[in-house]
C-alpha cells in the first residue's frame, strides 16, 4: 500500500469509512460502472456545467474500494471527501473561506490575518492545528487521541471562531469577508463532507499544501509534515477538555 494512503487511513480513522464523496473529471456510464465496483452504491451524482469536477456520493464502500479511491486521491486523479459520524469524532476542522463575492478565487488580506489569528489562538490553547491551503481559504484540522461528542467540538469551534472575528474587527478589518464553517456540524453530518488532505484544487489543479508559521510547504515537505503531525501533534482528549474550558470561560 502507498504509505500516503496509510497516513490518510490513520489520520481520518474516526470518520465513517463506508461512504465518501468523490470529485473527478471523469463521467459517463462506463466510468460509473467502474466507480461502483465492489458493491458500492450511488446516492447521487452531480455533473457540473463548468466541466471542472463532477461529484459522486458513494455508500456501502468496502475497505478495499475505499483504499483504491484513496490511492487515486494521492495520485491526484480524484479528490476523496469523507463525512463525519453523527454523534462523535476524533478530528474536527475549521473551514475558512473567502466570502468576498466580487472575487472569491484569491486569498484576501482578511483571510491571511484570520488564519494567523485563529492558528495562534489554537496554539495558545495547546491545540496545534494542521493548516491546509484550500484555494481561496484554509482548512485547520485538529486530531484527538479519542472521540469527543460533536456538540462539544462544535461549541469549541464556534467560540474560537467568535474570538477570531473579534480580533479581526478590533484591527479594523471587515470580518464579513470571511466565511467560517465548522466540521462536524451536528445538524448536517449526513449531508456535508470535507476534502481530505492531499486533494487538488478544481480550477488550478494545485496540491493542497500545508501552511506552517514559516510559510507554505511544497508537496513532498507537506506529506512529511502531515506524517509528523499524525505521530507527534495529536491532541489528548484531556488537553482538548482543558482548552474548551478556557474558551468557554472567556466567552
Amino acid at each position: 500500500m502507498d504509505p500516503r494512503v496509510s497516513l490518510l487511513r490513520e489520520f481520518y480513522r474516526g470518520l465513517p469509512q463506508d461512504r465518501a464523496k468523490v470529485e473527478t473529471d471523469d463521467h459517463g456510464f462506463a466510468f460509473l460502472d467502474t466507480l461502483l465496483e465492489g458493491g458500492a452504491t450511488l446516492e447521487y451524482g452531480e455533473l457540473t456545467l463548468s466541466g471542472l469536477l463532477h461529484k459522486y456520493k458513494l455508500a456501502h464502500l468496502s475497505v478495499r474500494r475505499l483504499d483504491e479511491l484513496l490511492h487515486a486521491h494521492v495520485e491526484k486523479t480524484c479528490n476523496v471527501c469523507l463525512y463525519f459520524d453523527g454523534r462523535e469524532s476524533d478530528v474536527f476542522c475549521f473551514n475558512l473561506d473567502n466570502n468576498h463575492r466580487t472575487d472569491n478565487t484569491v486569498l484576501i488580506p482578511e483571510m491571511e490575518l484570520a488564519v494567523r489569528v485563529l492558528g495562534d489562538h489554537l496554539r495558545g490553547l495547546g491545540c496545534e492545528p494542521l493548516v491546509v491551503a484550500s484555494g481561496r481559504g484554509y482548512h485547520l484540522w485538529i486530531r484527538l487521541d479519542g472521540a469527543v461528542a460533536n456538540e462539544r467540538l462544535y461549541d469549541f469551534m464556534l467560540r474560537s471562531g467568535v474570538a477570531t472575528v473579534a480580533a479581526l474587527h478590533a484591527q479594523g478589518h471587515d470580518y464579513h469577508r470571511i466565511k467560517f464553517n465548522f466540521y462536524p456540524d451536528p445538524r448536517i453530518c449526513d449531508v456535508v463532507s470535507l476534502r481530505l488532505f492531499g486533494s487538488r484544487h478544481a480550477k488550478t489543479k494545485a496540491f493542497s499544501r500545508i501552511l506552517t508559521p514559516s510559510g507554505l510547504l511544497e508537496e513532498a515537505a507537506s506529506w512529511n509534515y502531515f506524517a509528523d503531525y499524525l505521530k507527534n501533534r495529536t491532541i489528548t482528549v484531556d488537553r482538548f477538555a482543558a482548552a474548551a474550558k478556557i474558551v468557554a470561560s472567556a466567552s
